[in-house]
């Protein structure tokens, strides 16, 4: 199946041209919400988890570092051994893998348990990731291929601004194991829902099982491996350390509502994208990228005005929101038949990215202090936009 035929043989859900099949597309949605609420939920239940444990803040915190490491080791592998295989199967396993692994976060106390689980979370988010936006775009015409991965990834938004907010308050309400109990049960519907909303996507024969090398060999797809890198090791520079930034303003305490506008102005960005992509892709890339150099630029002048802070947070949630968007359709375009091969990379380079983010971060807060960070991001996000606008057909 080349990334022109999209038409699903066998499947009750052909492409209705001019129609987005959204039933399947919000199931997608809902897996995206749940893996992103799976990996970062620690992060909102850290004291409680870390009292009731008995064991110091940093251990919980490997809880996250281990699952972005299950994502970061096994992507790869995992979609070549399974790439002859339906691809409806493969994601309903990945959210079993989460319903388990959320199961065993409820019950155990073994902290050696935990970690193994988190890990094997991981590879099942890796699964996710690089089935999930060839899947989208495979349920629809070439036309609409955009717009219905921009459908698809409106989970991680979710997931960010209302998910793991309410998570963390549920924590407080009824315990953090009964979240997790929670997350896993909405797996399992998810299971129900998917099975019944997703049509059937055959894997590839055995004989066009693709390469590493082939992929990164295919036109157009280099640069935006290189966009992909720079973009989101800049957003992770500031998003990791967003805590100590915003106290140079004195806003620390309205961190969560900060983090509130950001997820907000981000799920405006990805409705903008959705309804523009498959016609502007390479200007929203540009003008998003500019978008969220505007706001470093302004944050690095202006450090300590909450007004600026404000703003600049704003303009980044609109620069930033639609890149994972547009970086997946770039992808699923370019690597035709080997879509789950190269969103495979996409999932190995953003875990890349995020943990440079946090070491970059470090690295300058210990060496140049909080006021760096923002002239970090001008500089990556320079050669972002230098990547972007000469790369014309890496975003067609």
């Amino acid at each position: 199946m080349s990334a022109v035929d999209t038409t699903l043989p066998g499947s009750a859900c052909d492409p209705v041209p001019g129609r987005l099949p959204l039933a399947g597309l919000l199931a997608l949605a809902c897996g995206a919400f749940i893996t992103v609420l799976t990996e970062c939920i620690v992060a909102g239940m850290l004291p409680d988890m870390s009292r009731d444990l008995g064991i110091c803040d940093v251990l919980v915190g490997q809880l996250t570092s281990i699952y972005a490491l299950g994502s970061l080791l096994t992507a790869i592998p995992v979609v070549k051994l399974t790439s002859h295989l339906p691809r409806r199967p493969l994601l309903l396993a990945a959210l079993v893998g989460f319903a388990v692994v959320n199961s065993a976060m409820a019950w155990t106390t073994s902290y050696a348990l935990m970690l193994a689980t988190r890990f094997l979370g991981g590879v099942a988010a890796g699964l996710l990731w690089a089935l999930l936006a060839g899947y989208a775009s495979r349920m629809v015409g070439p036309q609409q291929q955009g717009r219905a991965i921009a459908v698809a990834m409106l989970g991680t938004p979710l997931a960010m601004t209302i998910g793991i907010p309410a998570g963390t308050w549920l924590s407080h309400l009824i315990g953090w194991r009964w979240v997790f109990g929670l997350m896993s049960l909405l797996s399992l519907a998810l299971v129900l829902w998917a099975r019944m909303a997703l049509p059937s996507v055959p894997g590839l024969p055995p004989q066009k099982s693709g390469s590493l090398r082939g992929v990164l060999a295919l036109p157009g797809l280099l640069p935006v491996y290189l966009v992909m890198l720079l973009a989101v090791l800049a957003h992770n520079v500031l998003y990791t350390y967003i805590a100590p930034f915003v106290s140079l303003s004195g806003a620390q305490h309205s961190l969560d509502r900060l983090l509130l506008l950001f997820g907000v102005s981000s799920v405006l960005s990805i409705a903008i994208t959705g309804a523009l992509i498959d016609r502007w892709m390479r200007p929203l890339m540009a003008i998003g990228t500019g978008l969220f150099l505007l706001a470093s630029l302004a944050m690095a002048i202006w450090p300590s005005s909450p007004v600026v802070l404000v703003a600049a947070v704003a303009v980044w949630g609109l620069g930033f929101g639609g890149a994972a968007t547009l970086i997946q359709t770039a992808v699923a375009r370019r690597s035709g038949e080997q879509q789950d091969l190269g969103q495979s990379l996409v999932v190995v380079g953003w875990n890349l990215a995020i943990a440079g983010g946090g070491v970059l971060g470090g690295v300058l807060l210990k060496t140049g202090g909080i006021a760096m960070l923002p002239w970090s991001l001008v500089l990556l996000l320079a050669l972002t936009l230098v990547t972007v606008l000469p790369a014309k057909r890496a975003w067609a």
